[in-house]
C-alpha cells in the first residue's frame, strides 16, 4: 500500500512539473480606470513615491512596514524600497522612464517572499474632463512561477490590486 500511495506521489508531482513547462514564459497583468481629474493632477500621484500611500493598495496591509526613499525626489531615478510583513514581503522600486504628465516606467524587484523582478508602467491618456489611467505588470516566468502558475493565476492575484489602487487613486483625485 505504501509503494503504491508513493507511486501516486511521484506521479503527481512529475505531473505538475511536466504541466508547468507548458505555462507561458511572460506574464501581464493590466488594469484600468477613468478619473475625473487630469494627466496633470495625477501623474503627481504616480512619480512621487512619497504620494503612493494616498492610493497604493499595499501601504495599508503592514502599517509597521519600512519604508525609505532615496535617488530623486520624484520621477527618473526615483527609489523606494519597503521591508514588511508576510503580506507585503520586502522590495524596490525604481522611476526609469518619466513623460510628465502622461508615462511612468518602474523597474520592480522582489526580494521576499521570492526573488523576482517586472516591469510597472502607467500611462494616463486624456478623456475630455477625466483621464484614463492604465497599470500594467509585466515579466518573465522562470520555472518556479510557472510551477506556481499550475496552482494560481497572476492576473487573478494581482489584479484585484490594481483594480483596489485605482479605486484609491480615483476617491483621492476626486476629493
Amino acid at each position: 500500500m505504501l509503494k503504491i500511495i508513493l507511486i501516486v506521489i511521484v506521479l503527481a508531482v512529475v505531473g505538475v512539473c511536466g504541466f508547468a513547462l507548458t505555462k507561458p514564459d511572460t506574464f501581464q497583468v493590466e488594469r484600468s480606470a477613468t478619473m475625473r481629474a487630469s494627466p496633470d493632477e495625477l501623474y503627481p500621484m504616480i512619480a512621487d513615491f512619497h504620494r503612493w500611500a494616498e492610493w497604493s493598495p499595499w501601504e495599508k496591509l503592514d502599517p509597521e512596514m519600512a519604508r525609505t526613499h532615496s535617488g530623486a525626489a520624484s520621477g527618473t531615478g526615483a527609489i523606494y524600497a519597503w521591508k514588511g510583513n508576510s503580506d507585503v514581503g520586502e522590495g524596490k522600486m525604481e522611476i526609469t522612464d518619466a513623460a510628465a504628465p502622461s508615462k511612468v516606467t518602474i523597474k520592480l524587484d522582489f526580494i521576499e517572499p521570492f526573488a523576482s523582478s517586472a516591469k510597472t508602467e502607467f500611462t494616463l491618456a486624456p478623456q475630455g474632463d477625466s483621464t484614463t489611467v492604465r497599470w500594467v505588470m509585466s515579466g518573465e516566468n522562470n520555472y518556479m512561477s510557472k510551477v506556481m502558475c499550475v496552482f494560481m493565476d497572476m492576473d487573478s492575484m494581482i489584479g484585484k490590486d490594481f483594480e483596489t489602487g485605482l479605486a484609491n487613486m480615483k476617491a483621492a483625485a476626486e476629493k
